[in-house]
This record gives structure tokens, C-alpha cells and sequence, in this order.
């Protein structure tokens, strides 16, 4: 209702400047016409009504593609508050100057204060706007710190860093697009002003509104100046930053390329080195140690081909390990020294996975098989042997023996060298009546029965230790020896058996002698007795030596 009264007023107010004047002797064109002059009044308001609404869809396209006409509103909001908070302040202050006011004049001091102060708090709601209310808009983007492209996995942070940088500038870029349509906009709808204020016959409200939109056009150009200028430092500041990520992420990926390809080549051959070790190498041990080395090798190149490519200043490491090395050294002296243990262990020979080995701390012994050699320790697993038969009564657990213990630590090997037999022997008495060399004879034949497998085994390994080792004794069939004991004479047979069996070879011999010597009538076993003589003399009758004559 009020646009239509709005568009009459202007069309009322045009024709009243558009009709021409007359006198008594001109006849009026408008009188003499009136449908042409209805006609031109129909147009006239049909054409403001026109320019109305294409003025308002330009505002309202502002208000929903941009920020931009709001943030200005806000600001022109916050000058006309200003202006109206000034003038009301310029008259509280006429008005206390008075010495006395009368209760009118008082009641609009009062009036005045209150809108005063309802003023202030919109004035305060707006405060962010009265200076540089678009500086936040031209603000561009945070540019934070731009990575360095060092090693392969900082090329996944670089590109997603770029494409980052990438977007902002996009988004930047989008407001400067905006705000030149934005600008665009208002000098159409500065158009549509202009002939609204023509065909108001130059009102002067439609002359303020043309005002207004003037020094908002003015307003919007000069942000876009310096938008223009922020804008061209940030894109070329971008593209810089882009560009040197992307020669720095081609640099990477190629220099990534050339050391997977070289690891890939080793690989190769490592994989290659196994499967010739596996098909042709029928020790089983000695596969395991070449397996292992081949492992190690590979780690070890692998480590230092990283090191080399990755650390910028390797001489710079090298010092510092060098200054560091005394204090590690001492700090880490157990750990050292287990190193250094691992390194006599591999290259001396000492010990080898597979090998049974006894190893004595305190007053404890354990006897095991090892089972794996690591660069601080060796992992035994400890089997059913003599000794645990014997002296721990348990086995089966798995030990864990630091290197650095075979510098300060005995540790027994009986399978070095690929020697895996030991001497083995079984003690036993007989009375001193009973015949104690046949006792010996069947028990040197039981020992060399069970035994001769690994006689000839241990002989043909001898001979081949004879180049490497001082041997005089190499003698390896069974040995029996007979001795004086408390009770009775003991037989002590020794044999050799694997070492790896001991306990098994132990008890098949003592059950056969055994069970042999209980076959002779004129061998008797000697236990702890005593023997009381009474009224007898015990010594032993002399016996006459043979006459020469006897033939």
C-alpha cells in the first residue's frame, strides 16, 4: 500500500512538472487530451513500479550472495546512530545549561536521556563496524608454516598441505569475484535510481536515495582497491609456495624411487642368496646362521642406505655419536658389552644356534639347546640331561643368557665344531671276591656294542679337527677302568654317545650290564656292609709256591 501511494506521489509529482504552462490565449493540450494524459500517467506509474522491483531483486541478490551489503548496512546503520546520538547529545547538553527547566522542558530531558542511552547500547552492538568494518573480509587466509619436503612421507603432509593452500586461494579469490558483482550490481540499481529521481521530477527523497547508493558504490570501489592489491601479494605468494612444494615433492618422489629400486635389487638378491642356501645346504644349522647373517646384512645396508639419503649433515651424527659414545658407553655398559659379546659369538664361532651347550652361573647349572642368538642375548631351551636328572630336578624352560657373560661366565659347548658327541660314564662296584676283570670285559663289550655308531663318527670328525686343533688323544673306543673303593672294586666304564642323548644311551648300558652281570654267579655287586670276625683269625693262609720239579 505504501509503495503504490509511494509510485502515485512520484507520478502526481512528475505530471505537475511535465504539464506546460498556459495562458489566456493557449488552449490546454492536457483538457483538450484527457486520455491521452491518462494514458501517460498509466505508463509512467507502470514504468516506476517496473524500475521498483528490479531495484528491489537487485537488493535482495546482494543480501543472499554476499555478506558484503550486510556488513555495509551494519556500518551505515552504526554512522546514522552515531548522527542521531550526537544531536541528542548536543541537546541534553542545551537543555543542563539551564539553571531551571520547566517540568516540559524537564520531561524531554528525561525522554532524551533514555534515548540516549538506548542509542549507546546499539552503538555498542555495533562498535566492531566503526572502524575498517571490512577488514575481516579482506583479511585473506593464514598462511601457515610451509613444510619441508625431507624424506617420503612428508610427500602425503606436502600435497595435502598444497591442496590446502590451493582451496584458501580459491575461497579468496571468490570474494574479490564477489565483490566486483556486488559493485556491479549497485551501479545498475544507481540506474534505476537515476531515473526514479528523473521521473520523480527530482525529488529529494529519491535524490538522497541516489546519494546513498553513490557513496555506497564509492565505499565498495575503494575496498576493492586494496582487495585488489592483498589479493595479487596472496596469489603470488600461493603460487610460490605451491611451486616450490611441487619441485620439492618431484625431487622426493624421484629420490624415493631410485632408493626403492635399490632395496628392491637387494631384496632380490637376498631372496635369491636364500633360496641357493635352502636347495643346496643340507645342514640345518649352519642354513639357520647363513639365514640369519643374510638378514642382518640386508637390515644393516638398509638402515645405512636411509641414514646416508635422510640425514642432511652425517659427518655433524657422526661427532656427536663420537662424543656420545663414552657416556653410552659407561650408562649402557651391560648392554655394550652383550654387543660386543655378539659380535666374539658370530665371527669367532664360539656358539651356533643349534649347538647344547652348559652354562654354570653360581651354584647353578643349566644344559640346553640354543635356540636363537640376538645382538644382547642368547635364548636356550633347556632339555631332560644328566644334570637336570641329577642337580635341578626340572627342565624344559627357556634361559635367556646375556652375551656379555661369555667373558666372565664358563660356558661348556658340546656340540662345537660339529663334535656332537661327549664322553659318557657309568660307575659301579663289585665284592672284592667277586671276579672283577670279567665284570670289566662285559661291560667294555656292552659300551662298545651301543656305542660304536658314535665311535665312528667321532673318529672321522677328529681327524678333521686335527688341521684346526692341537689333538694328541684322539683315541675314541671305550675305556674301562677298575679302581679300589671302600666296598669293593669299581668298574668305571666310559664311552662316547651324542650329546644331545645322553640320558637315553645312560640308561639302555646300565640295564644291559646289569642284567649281565646278574647271569654270573662269580660277580657279585658290593653294597655298604660290614663284616664281624669272632674267635677267627682272618688273615688270608699263605700260599706255598709250585716245586721246580714238577714238570
Amino acid at each position: 500500500m505504501i509503495r503504490r501511494l509511494f509510485v502515485s506521489l512520484l507520478v502526481a509529482v512528475n505530471l505537475a512538472f511535465a504539464a506546460p504552462v498556459t495562458d489566456g490565449n493557449t488552449t490546454d493540450t492536457n483538457a483538450s487530451n484527457p486520455q491521452e494524459s491518462q494514458n501517460l500517467q498509466q505508463h509512467i506509474v507502470s514504468r516506476v513500479e517496473q524500475l521498483q522491483s528490479q531495484a528491489d531483486a537487485i537488493d535482495k541478490e546482494i543480501l543472499e550472495k554476499s555478506v558484503l551489503a550486510k556488513i555495509y548496512s551494519n556500518y551505515a546503520t552504526l554512522k546514522v546512530l552515531q548522527k542521531q546520538y550526537d544531536m541528542i547529545q548536543k541537546s541534553i547538553d542545551a537543555l543542563r545549561v539551564k539553571k531551571r527547566l520547566t517540568q516540559a522542558q524537564q520531561e524531554r530531558l528525561n525522554a532524551l536521556m533514555l534515548e540516549s542511552e538506548t542509542l549507546k547500547g546499539k552503538l555498542e552492538l555495533l562498535s566492531e563496524y566503526e572502524k575498517d568494518p571490512f577488514k575481516k573480509y579482506l583479511e585473506p587466509p593464514k598462511i601457515d608454516e610451509v613444510p619441508t619436503v625431507g624424506n617420503p612421507f612428508a610427500i602425503i603432509g606436502a600435497i595435502s598441505y598444497r591442496e590446502k593452500l590451493i582451496s584458501d586461494q580459491d575461497e579468496y579469490l571468490l570474494r574479490y569475484q564477489t565483490l566486483e558483482d556486488v559493485i556491479a550490481k549497485l551501479r545498475e540499481k544507481e540506474k534505476i535510481i537515476q531515473e526514479l529521481y528523473e521521473l520523480s521530477g527530482k525529488d529529494k527523497q529519491q535524490q538522497k536515495v541516489l546519494l546513498e547508493i553513490k557513496e555506497e558504490i564509492m565505499t565498495f570501489a575503494s575496498v576493492l582497491d586494496i582487495f585488489k592489491t592483498t589479493q595479487n601479494v596472496y596469489s603470488k605468494k600461493v603460487d610460490e609456495i605451491t611451486l616450490n612444494l611441487k619441485q620439492q615433492i618431484a625431487e622426493e618422489s624421484k629420490k624415493t624411487a631410485y632408493i626403492g629400486g635399490l632395496v628392491l635389487f637387494f631384496l632380490v638378491l637376498l631372496i635369491l642368496a636364500k633360496y641357493i642356501v635352502k636347495r643346496y645346504m643340507s645342514d640345518m644349522d649352519r642354513y639357520y646362521t647363513i639365514n640369519k647373517a643374510l638378514n642382518l646384512t640386508f637390515i644393516i645396508f638398509v638402515i645405512f642406505t636411509l641414514l646416508f639419503a635422510y640425514i642432511q649433515n652425517v659427518s655433524y651424527l657422526v661427532t656427536i655419536l663420537g662424543f656420545a659414545s663414552a657416556g653410552i658407553a659407561i650408562a649402557m655398559k651391560d648392554w655394550f658389552m652383550s654387543v660386543m659379546g655378539w659380535f666374539v659369538i658370530v665371527i669367532g664361532g664360539a656358539i651356533h644356534v643349534g649347538d647344547r651347550v652348559k652354562f654354570v652361573r653360581g651354584n647353578t647349572e643349566y644344559v640346553g639347546d640354543i635356540v636363537d642368538i640376538s645382538m644382547l642375548r642368547m635364548t636356550m631351551h633347556e632339555d631332560v640331561t644328566l644334570t637336570t636328572e641329577m642337580t635341578n630336578r626340572r627342565a624344559g624352560r627357556i634361559v635367556f643368557i646375556p652375551n656379555n657373560f661369555i667373558f666372565t661366565d664358563m660356558i661348556s659347548n658340546y656340540a662345537h665344531a660339529g663334535l656332537k658327541t661327549v664322553w659318557d660314564g657309568i660307575d659301579f662296584v663289585v665284592t672284592f671276591d667277586s671276579n672283577f676283570k670279567k665284570a670289566a670285559s662285559i661291560s667294555k663289550e656292552i659300551a662298545k656294542k651301543y656305542s660304536k655308531g658314535y665311535t665312528d663318527i667321532t673318529r672321522k670328525q677328529l681327524n678333521k679337527l686335527r688341521s684346526q686343533y692341537h689333538m694328541k688323544n684322539t683315541n675314541v673306543e671305550p675305556r674301562i677302568f677298575t679302581l679300589i673303593d671302600t666296598y669293593g672294586m669299581k668298574i668305571s666304564v666310559w664311552y662316547l654317545t651324542n650329546s644331545y642323548a645322553t640320558l637315553t644311551l645312560r640308561s639302555t648300558i646300565s640295564a644291559e650290564i646289569i642284567a649281565r652281570l646278574h647271569e654270573e654267579e662269580d660277580i657279585n655287586l658290593a653294597f655298604p656292609t660290614q663284616s664281624i670276625y669272632v674267635d677267627k683269625d682272618v688273615r688270608k693262609p699263605q700260599i706255598e709256591a709250585p716245586s721246580k720239579d714238577i714238570v
